[in-house]
């Protein structure tokens, strides 16, 4: 996340913008950084990206700073607090139509269900390669060196998509979105090492059908650039759900 001065205009509201692109597997181990992690670096608007919140990166420029703790959500609440939440997925589209927002949290009501299929390509192709290096494309990085970290990067065989619950207009709809965040690429990863090609299903889908919906989950969306009506899930963001005013109460006695 990018640093800004604690201002108490910033204190009071802060907005989400995407920085891209990050060769992450290609910056300096110093440079590397967490998802919760601030970072100070030198951005700048993205001329060929008409999403406004888009913003190209000085990867040489960036400089690792505090890493927000694992499990401790305190401070994490305080920034997430700052922003903007869409109370339903058609809130946030009708700002993409309206306002252009292409970068957006929303708070499903429910999960209804994980959808796990085949990918069209078990494998990098040849233009899935070439897009990637275009995007991670930096003038001090090598070319070969790029292909030969994109070719090492295992490519997730499958597709997931979330099918959720929203209330607008005091009624539930359904709505389906893919799902691009890393980390979920990279759990089935693991789990795949560990339970094998017949075994990973079953705790993969225990964390995202049941652990993370079991939490105050928020879905990070995005737009495509090429198709601004195309919304995918970024992140998912899973704090600890808030403790009732009155368990608050309780505790003081």
């Amino acid at each position: 996340m990018p640093k800004r001065p604690a201002s108490q205009g910033w204190m009071r509201k802060a907005n989400l913008i995407r920085l891209y692109p990050v060769p992450f597997r290609l910056i300096t181990s110093d440079q590397q950084f967490a998802k919760w992690q601030w970072i100070e670096a030198s951005i700048e608007r993205s001329p060929a990206d008409r999403r406004p919140e888009s913003h190209k990166i000085g990867v040489d420029s960036i400089c690792a700073g505090k890493v927000l703790p694992a499990g401790d959500w305190c401070e994490r609440r305080v920034l997430l607090d700052r922003l903007k939440i869409y109370e339903n997925f058609d809130a946030l589209d009708k700002a993409r139509t309206e306002h252009n927002v292409t970068l957006g949290l929303i708070k499903p009501a429910r999960v209804t269900a994980l959808r796990i299929q085949k990918s069209a390509s078990q494998g990098w192709t040849s233009e899935e390669i070439d897009k990637l290096q275009s995007m991670q494309r930096q003038p001090s990085l090598f070319e070969e060196q790029e292909h030969a970290s994109i070719k090492r990067l295992e490519k997730v065989p499958f597709d997931f998509h979330y099918v959720y619950e929203c209330v607008t207009d005091g009624e539930l709809r359904t709505h389906i979105h893919k799902i691009v965040d890393w980390e979920v690429s990279q759990l089935y990863r693991n789990v795949y090492r560990k339970h094998g090609a017949k075994g990973w299903e079953l705790p993969f889908r225990q964390k995202l059908e049941t652990h993370l919906p079991s939490k105050e989950l928020m879905l990070l969306m995005g737009t495509i650039h090429r198709f601004p009506s195309q919304w995918l899930i970024v992140s998912l963001i899973y704090p600890p759900k808030r403790q009732k005013e009155d368990d608050h109460q309780i505790a003081l006695f």
